[in-house]
């Protein structure tokens, strides 16, 4: 099974099947397990990935960086100001030079044609670490942290509340590919994109999984097991932030939403949050959250993916 990943770009959720993304996820069981025990791995040794950021990162730059670095490989960090991705030098040129010198590319970008023109030419493995469409990296921490604290992915109820933003794209895409169950609520004008909903909607008819999108959060998280919510105002979309604010106030993740989800629902945010806004502190630290937890994932569900098309 690890054959059919060695080499392979990972752009979206949707590039690896149901049977690859299962296998990749126990395979973020295992490392995880050995990395608690203290185990050193040598799975990546020798192996050199290029981080490429256009945007600012905590969780990205960090997991990934210490992903290489404990599989016993090497990060090389590169910033906007010391590339220039499709300014300073082409977007074509950049893919080719590296992949002369290092083993894969992450990408974090705020356009995904950048992303795509990047793996175009690219000979090694590309990984998008955020675009504005999706988010799949994050996704897959999100589905471990699921897996581990529900113990199955495909029985639960998944509400996401708010902005049909990258990390809901990421999820409609995890839920058709997987077979899962999930509900969408936002305001009619921030649904996901059309185009990624039809697609999500497809497949699930064939995977068993159901997509549902409710404009009312408080019909969508009745008996929910997770709840997960994001910024209402991405990164680029400043300018929108106080009507946004007004357009998403009733899909707040607060006490009032949380009661009426399951008793044990877990409480999900990909993180920075913005405390106040889309999720309130007593909910963000309350019982339910697994948010620390989720974001430790990164890390781990990122090292299984590295191992698999690096190795």
């Amino acid at each position: 099974m690890r054959e059919v990943f060695r080499g392979r770009d990972f752009l979206s959720i949707s590039d690896f099947s149901a049977l690859e993304l299962t296998y990749l996820l126990d395979s973020a069981v295992e490392l995880k397990r050995r990395w608690l025990i203290g185990e050193p791995m040598s799975i990546l040794t020798g192996k050199t990935m290029a981080l490429l950021f256009e945007k600012p990162s905590l969780r990205t730059r960090v997991s990934f960086q210490l992903a290489m670095s404990q599989l016993g490989g090497n990060a090389l960090y590169l910033s906007p100001q010391e590339v220039g991705l499709g300014k300073r030098e082409a977007v074509k040129d950049v893919a080719r030079v590296l992949s002369r010198m290092v083993d894969g590319i992450l990408l974090r970008t705020f356009d995904h044609y950048t992303l795509l023109e990047l793996a175009k030419y690219s000979s090694v493995p590309v990984v998008n670490g955020l675009s504005d469409l999706y988010h799949p990296c994050q996704v897959l921490g999100d589905l471990l942290t699921i897996k581990e604290k529900k113990r199955n992915l495909t029985d639960q109820k998944i509400c996401f509340v708010g902005d049909g933003n990258n990390v809901c794209h990421s999820l409609v895409e995890a839920a058709a590919v997987l077979g899962l169950n999930l509900v969408v609520s936002s305001p009619l004008q921030y649904r996901p994109q059309p185009e990624i909903w039809d697609r999500g909607l497809k497949k699930s008819q064939a995977t068993g999984g159901t997509i549902v999108y409710l404009e009312n959060p408080e019909e969508a998280v009745q008996e929910a097991d997770v709840l997960y919510t994001d910024v209402w105002t991405s990164m680029g979309k400043e300018e929108e932030r106080e009507t946004r604010k007004a357009r998403f106030a009733r899909y707040q993740l607060n006490e009032h939403l949380l009661s009426m989800a399951k008793d044990d629902c877990i409480v999900m945010h990909c993180m920075p949050a913005n405390r106040g806004e889309e999720i309130v502190d007593s909910v963000m630290d309350g019982p339910n959250s697994v948010v620390i937890d989720q974001a430790e994932n990164r890390l781990h569900a990122q090292k299984a993916l590295l191992a698999l098309i690096l190795s």
